[in-house]
């Protein structure tokens, strides 16, 4: 049965129209990848993120340790904006993201029991969440250390988007060119650093869509292969960060950029504040459920 909360999520994930989705989880079993395949195929959704629309509120904050060989990335979630734009709430994910760059916690238990002030990071949550009046937790984090190269890291949206890139390199100007590499991951939200990491499971998946996509435009079989490879290339370059154009110079791309400067990427991190998680306001669920009514 394909219910208003799945037609809801579909959306979300595609921005596809509503009927249109509750077409596609109709005709694929309320499979929601499925159903996804399906509005791509049908040429009504774009590549939907795993991750799915961004829902919930908090903040984002990177925090770096002398010489930025070593970063920390932190996602605290709270229930509304309001309170994530408090002094209050601000204050405690900096002292929980110097938590994580002094402990190098391993997991999110190590973490909440992680020595801070006078108690832990799960009695500070506590107590913030009973003087706030908001449920707030901590969703995850992340620890970059290198030894041979830089952590850059860009914050962007008032912490609504997190990024940190490790790079390395001989020139002078190697954190400048990491933090370049972290405000391109922000803005061009790439996957993978290079193609080569591309698992083959999903290059051969995108090109199966790709196939269906032109063969509904009317195209014949021989036809559509072949713009299947002009078309797999497109995804490439949309999704691997050395193969995207540089957003501080179109004319280049990233990995021209990275020749030029001596330098390479080595991996990279990004939050994007909410992502995947279910808001309280249910402005649009209540329009799927008018709509089933109909």
């Amino acid at each position: 049965m394909v219910t208003a909360a799945m037609v809801k999520e579909l959306r979300e994930r595609t921005g596809a129209g509503m009927m249109d989705c509750k077409k596609a989880l109709s005709e694929t079993g309320g499979d929601m990848e499925k159903a996804i395949e399906y509005l791509r195929e049908k040429g009504l959704a774009a590549a939907a993120k795993k991750a799915g629309r961004i829902a919930a509120e908090g903040l984002v904050v990177a925090k770096a340790a002398a010489g930025n060989k070593k970063v920390v990335l932190v996602e605290v979630n709270c229930e509304t904006d309001f309170v994530a734009k408090t002094d209050e709430f601000k204050a405690m994910v900096e002292e929980i993201a110097g938590a994580v760059l002094l402990k190098t916690p391993v997991t999110l238990d190590d973490l909440l029991q992680a020595k801070v002030g006078g108690g832990s990071v799960s009695d500070l949550v506590t107590a913030k969440i009973a003087k706030i009046g908001e449920n707030i937790s901590i969703r995850r984090f992340e620890v970059l250390e290198t030894v041979d190269g830089v952590i850059g890291s860009y914050i962007h949206g008032a912490g609504r988007i997190g990024v940190l890139v490790e790079a390395a390199g001989s020139a002078g100007n190697i954190l400048e060119v990491a933090k370049d590499l972290a405000m391109q991951v922000a803005a061009s939200r790439p996957e993978y650093v290079t193609r080569d990491q591309v698992p083959a499971e999903t290059v051969e998946k995108e090109k199966e869509i790709l196939k269906v996509q032109a063969m509904n435009e009317g195209k014949p079989a021989n036809i559509a292969e072949k713009m299947v490879t002009g078309r797999i290339e497109k995804f490439f370059k949309e999704n691997c960060l050395v193969e995207q154009p540089f957003i501080k110079d179109p004319d280049l791309n990233v990995q021209k950029m990275l020749d030029q400067n001596q330098a390479k990427v080595v991996r990279f991190a990004r939050f994007e504040m909410g992502e995947g998680l279910q808001k309280r306001e249910c402005d649009l669920a209540a329009e799927v459920a008018a709509m089933n009514k109909k």
